[in-house]
């Protein structure tokens, strides 16, 4: 029986060849490499980040006295990553596959993914690989898209037409991925969930003229400034449990037993 769509190598190195500059993808403004660094003391501290796509949290962990591995199977995303470590600490590339990755048990004191997870249909494997090289007591992060919102019923609808981006992509609840890190022997230290700034239908619409010839700026003044203007409320928000099924993304910071 077919399962339909699936995300594949030529998905991400199509993605990261016509992405000429790092620029001209959406960051994460930083959080999740402040997420980690709130957790774990970096200096001198060997950090994974699995499916490193643009590199930019392994170059802010390597700024922060990380050593850095950021690896991905895409070379198409590891000369992007090349092209902005310099000078930015201890930061080293590899080329390899997440479900087999070329370390030695317990080898790392942080692993971590952001926008990873949710494009395999055997997430246990790829956990499992992750657990495999961390040192007990390390730290993992794993960050992906929340089940609960808009987002989830348009990517589903791209996914049934065959034009997402990335082939095919599932989403969690935040309980759902604190049980599958549970299930692989790690505690749960926390969990977030964040709203984006623009909101995620801009940065669709922005995508969708890109394709078209049209340039939206990436970061019109309009949201900059609203986000300001609701930075307090959204923080004590975001303290509340249920506010985390609300966000566009979910992450979860667990250590291993």
């Amino acid at each position: 029986m077919a399962i339909g769509p699936k995300s594949e190598k030529k998905h991400w190195d199509r993605f990261w060849e016509g992405a000429h500059s790092v620029e001209d993808v959406y960051s994460n403004e930083g959080r999740v490499a402040e997420r980690i660094a709130g957790a774990v003391p970096l200096a001198e501290k060997l950090v994974l980040e699995v499916g490193a796509g643009s590199g930019r949290d392994g170059v802010l962990l390597a700024e922060k006295g990380a050593c850095v591995v950021s690896l991905d199977y895409s070379l198409s995303s590891l000369r992007l990553i090349k092209g902005r470590s310099s000078g930015s600490g201890t930061l080293a590339v590899c080329c390899g596959d997440a479900f087999a990755l070329p370390f030695a048990d317990g080898t790392f004191d942080v692993v971590f993914h952001q926008g990873l997870l949710e494009h395999f249909r055997n997430p246990d494997d790829l956990i499992a690989e992750n657990a495999r090289v961390l040192k007990p007591g390390g730290v993992i992060l794993v960050d992906v898209p929340q089940r609960y919102h808009y987002y989830t019923a348009i990517k589903h609808l791209a996914i049934a037409m065959r034009v997402w981006f990335a082939g095919w992509e599932r989403e969690y609840s935040v309980g759902e991925l604190e049980r599958m890190l549970r299930a692989h022997s790690f505690s749960i230290v926390a969990s977030y969930g964040e709203w984006f700034n623009p909101p995620m239908w801009y940065r669709m619409l922005r995508r969708g003229l890109v394709s078209a010839g049209v340039k939206l700026p990436m970061y019109p003044r309009a949201f900059a400034a609203l986000g300001k203007a609701f930075a307090g409320p959204r923080e004590a928000l975001m303290k509340r449990r249920f506010a985390l099924y609300t966000t566009v993304i979910i992450g979860t910071i667990a250590r291993k037993e």
